[in-house]
Order: C-alpha cells, then structure tokens, then sequence
C-alpha cells in the first residue's frame, strides 16, 4: 500500500501516460455528489479513489456539490456530505456548487444556440422517449429541431423569463438522432422547473440537466481527470462533445472505473426511505444500513473503511465484494486500537460461598496486549459478581468448559471458581449460581499446576447497568435492492436487532463520550451511542469477535 492509501491502478497509469507525454503537468480531481440524500458505503470507494488520487500526485481534489435539481436536495444532505468526506480522512481543497456557474452553463447553451448547435423543443417527456427510437431502431428528428437561431434564442429566453409552466419547453443538443449511442440522440440540457433553489432562491426557472451542467463544472474548476463510475462509460462521448463544442483549451478527461457492490447492502435512497416510512429503521444514521452516518454510529473507524476500499482494488470489472471482508477490515482496525473492557450482557449472580463477606478487593487487568501504554483496569472482587448468562448450564454438553456443576473455571484475571450448585425460579430459569473460590489461585494460575479449560470473564459489584444493541445484517440476501417493495419489507431480518436492557459495563467505559470503541471481553467490539447518557449508557455491537464455540 502506497502512503496515501491507495495503490497504484490502471486509472494511475493513465495519468502516468498523460504527465509523461505532457498532456497535463497537474492532476485535479473533484467528487461531485448530488445533494439528494445521504451517502453510502458505494460513495466511500469514489470519495477514496478521487482524493487518493489527487493526493498520490500532489494535486487537489474538490468537492463539488451537483445542486441541478432542486427539488430533491436539501441544505441539510450538503452538511452531511461534508461530514463524511471528514469523518472518511480527507480534505477538500474548495467546496463548490453547480449552481455557482449557473450563468456560465447559461451562456454555454446561448453559444451552442448560436451555433446552430442546440434548439428548443415543443414534444412533451414521452413524446420524446418515444422519438428517440430504440437500441436496434434510430430515433427521428422532432418537428421543432429545425427552429432559427433567432427563434431558438427568443423562445430559450422567453424559457427563462417564466413565460412557460413546467415542461411545456425544453432546449435540446443537436447531435445525431440515429447514433448507435442513445446518449447523442439529441439529449435535453435544459429543463423548466418553477421551484425555488436551496442556492440560488428564485433566480432561475429553468436548470440545466446533468449531463450537460458536469461536464461544463468540470472544464470551469480546471478539473484534469474526471473519475467516474463505470454507468457513465456510455455517458463520455457526449461529456467530450460538449466539453469539445464549447472549445475549452484544456479539456478533463473521463476515466471509469467499477463501482462497488457490496452483498446484503441496500443503497437506494427509495427504498431505504421505504423502510423508515414503516418504521423497519430509525433513521438515515441507523447502524444497520450502509450509509456512511449509519456506519459511523455503529462504531466502523474510518481507517476500516479505506483500508476495505484499497483491499477492493481499482477495475473496470463488475464484481460483487463478500460484505464479510469489510467486517474484517473492521475487525483488523478495533482489534489493534480498541481498550479492552469487560461487560456482561446478560448477567447472571454469581455467590461465592466460602469468600469472605466484608471482603473486597482489586483485580488488575490489562487494557490490551499489544499497547501497555493504555495500562489496566482495576475491576472490584467481592462475594457477589455476576458472569454471563450463557456461560452456565446445568446439563452441558461435550466440550463444554465453561460453568457447570461439579466443574472448576478461571474467572478473568481473579480465581479459580467450583461450581456448587444454582437456585430456579417457577419456571426452572436460573436465577444464581454458588460457587467456590480457591484463594490461592489469585491472578487466574495455581500454584499446584492444576489446569483448567475454561476462562470466563465477569462483572463486579460497582459494574453499571446499560442498555446493549446488537446489530447484525439487515438483510440475509445478496442483493435486496432486486426485490419489489413488498419483496423488500418482507424479507427484512427480524433478528437484525436485538436490545438487551440490564447489561453491566466497566464504570470507565460507561462514562466514555459517544463514538468511544471498546472490546467488550469475549463479546465483541462495541461502541457508545449518541443516545447515551451518565443515567442510561447506550453501546452498540460494531462486529463481533470470532469465536471458538459454535453451539449447536
């Protein structure tokens, strides 16, 4: 891996050609998201390669917001967006808008007018679908495409000025109506809509369309490499054609590359704005979704998700990446970084019969393995802790170690611990167990070389009560984003969530401000919650830890 975090590629080679061929002697890119929503995991691979990029050869990369479509952004996406692109790592160099050249791309089509280059159309949305013929049919030519000049500018500015309700006109390039390429077929770039712009207010009534408005952005920012995803491939020879017709000295080239896809991950913004609706999500930042804010919450570091993107890789191949190699790389990343802590989700009491009552005293742990800097902890020992509900059973199976009747374990970090016996309610739940203590065993060895197969962690007496989130997929298909609606609240996964209400945590880790990271012991890797507070802390399961016990 290259210091900036992203390997060499075959977009890196292009570029390599370029420099040394003095085709460009800079590299500038942009990322040029629509503020229409929040971004996703598939955003996070085009915001690596284009900052990574710009970065590997000292350029800059901005961020470009494409604001041309007013009615579905909103101010509230943009700040968002900016959030993610800083919570991923990177920095912009400048942050723009589309609607910041608003009068250029307008003087733009003025001059592809004047060239007999564009005209305004009368058909209606299918009137054109339907003249725009088919992949084995050519289109035909409207019956307005032969307009004047001088009447294509009166009725473009008669667009402007408000003289026409929605959709009534719009202005269409003249490029070639029976092109293999259905995007030259005479493409509209010019659109009314009466809606007040969350920039621009009530200045325009008619926008300019994507196609024309991004490659325009790119040549006035001075954009040298404009790295895409691979569905606008088919999408570069009209990007060159206007770039081209409008003659800009030096013209951005297009570059695409595979976009991501991810297993179990939904990424429409429809869709997931479904599941809100019914109430099978909490929101944009729930930690079950793939958006960025919903990751985040969840507890991925940002260095998990670049590292995730570089172990991808850069193709012009589709491929569909396991979403278990991004539990990895998260895995990887807390593992190295995150304090251990002990929590115990579902407490069990556990008394210790022969230890004395008034006792207490202070079991030292280490914080991690690896990084002695992050010292220890010091857990409260007393008669009465409490142990995980699943790691005791009355009647266990073979190759059980944990605790059962009869049977001896090393609690973590304190003593040996014999089961004695256990009390039920009515319903035959355990409700205590009574152990034995062996106080020569203290620091978990004994002195006579006796050994023990089972180390179980627990929760003393000073430990808090906190609410736990385990989340898992929200999905158990590949690709829900195929199913019908229906289909796609159907097949949610009840077992997505579970909230477990009377956990106990370290009082350290219960005290920790949202986004800290912990490695709960032997139950995976959690984080505090926005919703926490100093009466109720909140964590929710990141991922968890693998384990050498798979109960049948």
């Amino acid at each position: 891996m290259e210091e900036n975090g992203l390997n060499s590629n075959f977009i890196h080679d292009f570029i390599d050609e370029d420099l040394a061929a003095g085709v460009n002697t800079r590299v500038q890119t942009r990322f040029p998201p629509e503020p229409n929503s929040y971004l996703h995991i598939g955003h996070a691979k085009a915001i690596c390669i284009n900052f990574a990029t710009a970065e590997k050869y000292g350029g800059i990369c901005n961020l470009r917001l494409d604001d041309t479509n007013p009615v579905k952004e909103d101010a509230e996406f943009v700040e968002a967006i900016k959030e993610d692109i800083e919570w991923l790592g990177f920095k912009c160099a400048n942050v723009y808008y589309a609607s910041e050249y608003f009068d250029f791309i307008y003087e733009c089509a003025v001059k592809l007018i004047e060239k007999g280059k564009a005209y305004v159309d009368d058909l209606t949305a299918d009137e054109i679908r339907e003249y725009r013929g088919t992949l084995t049919e050519p289109g035909k030519n409207s019956p307005w495409r032969d307009r004047s000049v001088e009447e294509n500018l009166r009725l473009f500015k008669e667009m402007t000025n408000g003289s026409y309700s929605d959709g009534e006109k719009v202005l269409r390039a003249k490029i070639d109506m029976s092109s293999p390429n259905m995007n030259m077929r005479d493409p509209v770039i010019y659109r009314i809509m009466h809606v007040s712009h969350h920039q621009t207010g009530d200045k325009w009534c008619v926008y300019p369309m994507y196609d024309f408005a991004h490659p325009l952005s790119d040549a006035r920012e001075k954009v040298t490499y404009s790295l895409c995803s691979l569905e606008f491939e088919n999408h570069r020879p009209l990007y060159d054609w206007f770039i081209n017709e409008i003659g800009f000295e030096e013209p951005p080239r297009q570059i695409e590359f595979a976009r991501l896809n991810l297993t179990k991950c939904l990424t429409s913004k429809r869709k997931n704005i479904i599941l809100m609706k019914d109430g099978l999500v909490t929101g944009w930042d729930d930690p079950r979704l793939a958006t960025l804010c919903g990751m985040r919450r969840r507890g991925y570091p940002p260095k998990a998700i670049r590292s995730f993107i570089e172990k991808v890789g850069v193709s012009k191949a589709y491929s569909t990446v396991d979403y278990g190699l991004l539990e990895a790389c998260v895995r990887d990343e807390l593992n190295a970084s995150a304090p251990r802590t002990h929590a115990v989700l579902e407490p069990l009491k556990v008394i210790i019969d022969n230890y004395p009552e008034d006792k207490t005293e202070m079991i030292e742990v280490e914080r991690h393995p690896d990084h002695p800097e992050m010292g220890k902890a010091s857990l409260k020992f007393s008669k009465e802790i409490y142990i995980e509900k699943g790691d005791f059973m009355k009647e266990p199976p073979k190759k059980y170690f944990r605790m059962f009747p009869g049977n001896e374990v090393r609690v973590k970090g304190a003593y040996f611990l014999t089961c004695v016996s256990y009390e039920e309610d009515e319903n035959g739940e355990v409700t205590c167990i009574h152990c034995t203590y062996d106080p020569l065993t203290k620091g978990g060895d004994s002195p006579d070389g006796r050994k023990v197969k089972g180390t179980i962690h627990w929760a003393g007496a000073d430990f808090v009560k906190a609410e736990i989130r385990l989340y898992g997929q929200l999905f158990d298909i590949d690709n829900p984003g195929a199913l019908s609606d229906d289909e796609l609240k159907a097949s949610v996964n009840p077992d997505s969530l579970t909230l477990l209400e009377n956990a106990l945590v370290e009082p350290e880790a219960a005290s920790a401000k949202p986004g800290s990271a912990f490695q709960f012991v032997r139950n995976g890797y959690f984080c505090v919650d926005p919703d926490s507070t100093s009466d109720r802390p909140v964590f929710n399961r990141t991922v968890q830890l693998n384990s050498s016990y798979k109960p049948k």
